[in-house]
């Protein structure tokens, strides 16, 4: 019993300290990890990003994908140029060293 106890408090501790490490979408942004694209998502920065980061940038693209067909829904234009109109603000809005993606494609520290 003892040992289960102490397995279940590893196991509960590792369990929190992932939760603890788990990255936010401006974590990853100051560290250089991902950058705002110029069609209003994100992506990562470098080739091959880790699992956590490509989860990151999926789960905030997937988010911004939903509201961006609402408001082109409301707004009778195209999800495209929600998008493009959003990037123009997130570009514009992001922290110095932050990573912006230029229109022509390169990423370019803000």
């Amino acid at each position: 019993m003892k040992k289960f106890v102490m397995m279940l408090s590893l196991m509960l501790s590792l369990g929190l300290s992932t939760l603890a490490l788990a990255l936010t979408l401006d974590e990853a942004k100051a560290q250089g990890l991902v950058g705002e694209k110029v069609d209003g998502y994100v992506a990562a920065v470098v080739a091959n990003p880790a699992a956590e980061v490509q989860a990151l940038v999926t789960s905030t693209n997937d988010g911004r994908r939903k509201v961006y067909e609402d408001l082109a829904k409301r707004n009778s234009i195209t999800v495209e140029a929600v998008g493009v109109v959003s990037a123009e603000k997130l570009r514009a809005n992001a922290a110095s060293g932050e990573y912006v993606q230029s229109t022509s494609g390169k990423w370019e520290k803000k």
